[in-house]
């Protein structure tokens, strides 16, 4: 089990990808700290779950547009596990909105939630990071950040921000944590819209949308290669080319 021994704190991982990311993480051994927002239900069955894999869980609540309740997220799975080794940033909103039409509403929900959250989540785990000898964060960026989606400028804007962000911090906490970022194309997901699928599908070299697993693949991946710092994968079918 390649992550025995470590504690992981996955963001949103009581729903979509988040949830996926979680079990896998517990699949290869580590114990997880479960963030949710507002879906209480959904993270206590994935505790349950996670459970059942013989590994330690527990669910966290916190308001991520708050840097206080970050900070006090980051505290108390410290305190709860005694470590923390991996920080995996899925909590992000896809907001639709015309430039013409976006509003300073908007425009903060969408940087608050997928740019400024991150940031300070990442701040705030970094001491713990760096004291683990196992210190990795994986950022949630996706293809919008590199194609710039006109109809989800804000929300391309918050994940454009992200991959610089990974370059950043990954020269600010080398080499006691690595940092790196996964930007991901169309995943299927169950409740999404047929007609994201159908475009994707037209668009993609590979002429399909992407799995969950492979997403959590890719995760894995950035947490085990210890010679990969500061670097994005792109996980697209071909998308971006």
């Amino acid at each position: 089990m390649k992550l025995h021994g470590r504690v992981a704190l996955v963001t949103g991982a009581a729903k979509r990808l988040g949830r996926h990311v979680a079990l896998r993480l517990a699949a290869e051994g580590a114990d997880v700290a479960v963030h949710y927002g507002k879906s209480a239900v959904e993270a206590q069955q994935l505790v349950a779950e996670m459970e059942k894999l013989a590994r330690r869980s527990h669910a966290f609540s916190a308001e991520l547009t708050s840097v206080r309740e970050i900070e006090t997220l980051v505290s108390n799975v410290a305190a709860y596990f005694g470590r923390l080794d991996v920080l995996v940033n899925t909590a992000a909103n896809f907001l639709e909105t015309q430039f013409g039409a976006t509003t300073e509403a908007t425009w903060d929900a969408s940087l608050d939630t997928n740019l400024r959250a991150p940031f300070f989540l990442s701040q705030a785990a970094a001491p713990h990071l760096r004291t683990s000898g196992h210190g990795v964060i994986v950022n949630f960026a996706d293809i919008g950040g590199l194609l710039g989606w006109t109809d989800f400028l804000p929300h391309s804007i918050s994940k454009a921000g992200i991959i610089m962000m990974t370059r950043g911090m990954a020269k600010a906490l080398a080499p006691d944590v690595r940092v790196n970022a996964i930007a991901p194309g169309t995943i299927s997901m169950p409740g999404d819209p047929p007609e994201w699928q159908e475009d994707y599908i037209r668009r993609a070299p590979l002429h399909r949308t992407g799995r969950p697993d492979e997403i959590a693949d890719a995760v894995m991946y950035l947490i085990s290669a210890e010679f990969l710092t500061g670097h994005t994968l792109v996980l697209d079918g071909g998308r971006t080319l």
